[in-house]
């Protein structure tokens, strides 16, 4: 019985090392050199990966996107969503013991913890005894390294979107613009709380794939399991005692796959959703099984099915390729696969051409019919791109362009890199020509070519669609 309003119990995780864990610490390592160094590594004059809302444009390397480059992020949330089920239904929470940014914080909080606290058993105490100096000092030391970090980790994400340079100048004088503050307090905050004081508490009560996670695995997914048919009964016993005679299985209930547990559940109870797939408990008990003289595995990743064999049906890799997997992983090829071609296909270059609403259309001094429109010019490289438009799509059709040069049949404008321009431009008929036409909306278009600024061949060419109106 879990009561409402039940004081929660803090958990003291157990230390433990192994093949599982290295693996673990090794993606800390890799995930945080990523978070923490991407913002200082330079790039053609300023941050690698800059998102520059106040400019609306997003760097990342040599990639200018623009917000009408929306799809990207679209499809890249599309690439990690089927990433995730596939992982999922392959081998469970994988993303959630190894990569998740709660368990990953919570990880590195918890090593410092160990080192100014101690181990286990000495932070049990202290927290059980009563204030002293030693207690005071080394909470208090505690407290001020997590504030630290996380306070560096908020900075470092304000650093995606202003440069990070830039804000470590600004944080010797404490001159932040009002929302630099605000993200910086709030991310700081919101790291401190769920790795420092919240922890398995966000993973069983407030993350949501831990309630929908069912609906991604079935009896072939690879979850930590403990094998009760090896295991029970479990009994304590000498390191030298035969168990089989004793009856006993191999589980000698020592109790560490619940100290060791981040979430502290008991493994052997079966599946739970609290379970995160940290795999501590596979490598403390595989510690225990080395001590005892015992085969590994009793607590090990395998399927239900596998395990209902009692390991002796198809291996267990057999199942991996199954329906589901295949589905989701085709699904997320094609995915990548688009993406992949729509960003090597992409022209560094982009056109919209939008028509005056002041004005559907005018009657020139002469007779002509003029329709009036901006282009919007946007540079999607980091180099200068000179622009040649020009309109087709009715006889006699003449383009004239006040802001730019111009001979009534092409139009230029020089745009420079990672820029937008907006460009007026009036599109033309004679009354010879007008006067052949039907009143009302035909099809045009606007054909731009772009060069570089050094005059060397095309970048390449667009065509955007519009339609002249003719009054009646």
């Amino acid at each position: 019985m879990v009561w409402l309003y039940q004081k929660h119990e803090k958990i003291h995780p157990r230390t433990v090392k192994g093949w599982y864990q290295r693996w673990r610490w090794a993606l800390v390592w890799i995930t945080q050199l990523l978070f923490y160094g991407l913002p200082w590594l330079p790039w053609n004059g300023r941050p690698a990966v800059l998102l520059d809302l106040q400019a609306r444009r997003f760097y990342i390397f040599d990639l200018v996107l623009y917000p009408q480059d929306f799809i990207y992020l679209a499809g890249l949330l599309i690439i990690a969503a089927y990433t995730l089920f596939l992982f999922t239904a392959v081998a469970g929470r994988l993303w959630c013991g190894y990569a998740c940014p709660q368990t990953v914080y919570t990880e590195i909080f918890m090593w410092i913890e160990r080192r100014l606290e101690g181990n286990r058993s000495e932070r049990i105490k202290r927290d059980q005894g009563g204030w002293t100096f030693d207690k005071l000092w080394r909470k208090s030391l505690k407290q001020g390294a997590w504030i630290a970090l996380s306070l560096w980790t908020g900075l470092t994400f304000v650093g995606y979107f202003t440069p990070i340079r830039q804000l470590w100048a600004e944080s010797f004088t404490l001159a932040f613009g009002p929302w630099e503050w605000f993200w910086v307090l709030f991310y700081g905050l919101a790291t401190y709380g769920f790795a420092g004081h919240l922890r398995e508490q966000v993973c069983k009560y407030m993350c949501p794939y831990a309630r929908f996670q069912s609906a991604m695995f079935d009896k072939d997914t690879l979850v930590i399991t403990y094998d009760q048919a090896l295991g029970e009964p479990r009994g304590s016993r000498g390191r030298r005692e035969d168990h089989e005679g004793k009856g006993l299985g191999r589980c000698i209930d020592c109790g560490l796959c619940v100290q060791v547990c981040p979430t502290g559940i008991d493994i052997r109870q079966g599946l739970q959703y609290e379970c995160i797939g940290c795999a501590a408990c596979i490598d403390v008990c595989d510690s225990v099984m080395d001590k005892m003289h015992y085969p590994r595995g009793l607590v090990r990743y395998d399927t239900q099915n596998h395990m209902a064999l009692s390991g002796s049906g198809p291996s267990v890799w057999r199942r991996v390729l199954r329906p589901r997997v295949l589905v989701y992983g085709s699904i997320l090829a094609l995915i990548v696969a688009g993406m992949v071609a729509s960003l090597a296909l992409r022209h560094p270059f982009r056109v919209d051409v939008i028509r005056d609403r002041a004005s559907l259309a005018r009657l020139g001094p002469d007779g002509q019919v003029q329709n009036v429109y901006r282009l919007q010019l946007m540079n999607a490289s980091e180099q200068p791109q000179l622009f040649r438009f020009s309109a087709e799509g009715l006889d006699g059709l003449r383009l004239v362009s006040q802001a730019v040069d111009g001979d009534g049949v092409s139009a230029s404008a020089r745009v420079e890199g990672s820029q937008a321009r907006w460009v007026a431009v009036t599109l033309e008929l004679p009354p010879e020509a007008h006067q052949q036409l039907k009143p009302g909306s035909h099809p045009v278009s606007m054909v731009v070519q772009v060069f570089d600024d050094t005059g060397g061949p095309s970048l390449g060419s667009i065509k955007e669609r519009s339609t002249f109106i003719v009054p009646r």
